[in-house]
């Protein structure tokens, strides 16, 4: 087949799709986050692990919720790559990665805390959690910008759109190292921490409820993480198998629509990690006044519950 005879676009109808989806995710996901990094620096006193990795997604979350905009103007009026270009680019999949990053690493930092508890003592610390999310941020960005650098981009290539029909190797080891390694921790940890909370459900009959409240709460997390991101990924890496063996313009223009359409859904998660700060964190629990009298029960809920991360 003749790899220069692909033209490999967005559909026609997807800009519409981007701008009917994407103003209301940037307005309330904006609007939500901000508030969010407000509370959580402004309104809550001591520092806690969980407190500096939600900080940091809701940061990741408003830096890519930036993004959208110029997305869909690059869409609408077809903007060619330039340095501008490659920035958005890289600050999108930047704060994409980051974002995974912090979910995996708490997803993980939870199941050391309930499974070893003696260990988590020694182990955890505020300080510790900036550490680790300031290692994530330059690790991520050091990635992305190497990416960027060495990427082969054609001349005259839309924005936001992979034109070529060669497969990348480096687009390989970005999809496998930033999404199906932390899927795979994330879901090990997360199998293991509901495994141990239905062991202890058995044990305290008197927090059955609290228990079950828990694992409901890391079930769903789990499951809406792999909804909203296992499609846009593995549509990535089927796009990757298809440029490798030479498939027809038309099915690899199929699987292009795919990942663009699966790119939106990843998107609007930025919405739902910030409405779970206010219904489910107990830290929000504890800023909040309306919510004063259930301190006690929060308190208990923290002992057993993992945060609520959706992205």
């Amino acid at each position: 087949m003749n790899h220069t005879s692909c033209n490999i676009t967005a559909y026609e109808s997807f800009p519409l799709v981007q701008l009917c989806v994407y103003i209301p995710v940037f307005l309330s996901g904006s609007v939500l986050n901000a508030l969010a990094l407000w509370v959580f620096c402004c309104k809550l006193g001591k520092w806690t692990e969980t407190r500096v990795y939600m900080a940091n997604l809701a940061l990741a979350d408003c830096l890519l919720l930036f993004t959208l905009p110029f997305k869909i103007l690059s869409q609408f009026y077809r903007l060619k790559v330039d340095r501008w270009c490659l920035f958005l680019e890289g600050a999108y999949f930047i704060n994409r990665l980051m974002s995974i990053s912090i979910i995996t690493v708490v997803a993980a930092d939870r199941y050391l805390t309930i499974k070893y508890p003696l260990k988590a003592k020694m182990l955890r610390s505020p300080l510790k959690a900036a550490l680790a999310s300031g290692f994530l941020w330059i690790v991520i960005i050091c990635m992305i910008s190497l990416i960027k650098k060495f990427e082969a981009r054609e001349q005259g290539e839309l924005c936001f759109e992979k034109s070529s029909i060669e497969p990348s190797v480096i687009t390989l080891c970005a999809i496998i190292g930033g999404f199906f390694i932390p899927l795979i921790i994330l879901s090990f940890c997360s199998i293991q921490v509901i495994a141990e909370l239905m062991r202890k459900k058995n044990e305290n009959r008197h927090k059955e409820k609290l228990i079950r409240k828990a694992v409901y709460i890391v079930s769903a997390n789990m499951a809406v993480f792999i909804l909203c991101f296992l499609p846009l990924y593995l549509g990535h890496l089927l796009r990757f198998i298809m440029d490798s063996i030479s498939s027809s313009c038309s099915a690899i223009q199929t699987v292009n629509n795919f990942v663009h359409l699966a790119s939106v859904l990843a998107n609007m998660n930025c919405c739902l990690d910030a409405i779970c700060y206010y219904f489910v964190n107990k830290e929000f629990k504890e800023a909040s006044p309306k919510l004063a009298k259930s301190r006690s029960e929060a308190s208990e809920v923290a002992e057993i519950q993992l945060p609520c991360i959706t992205h």
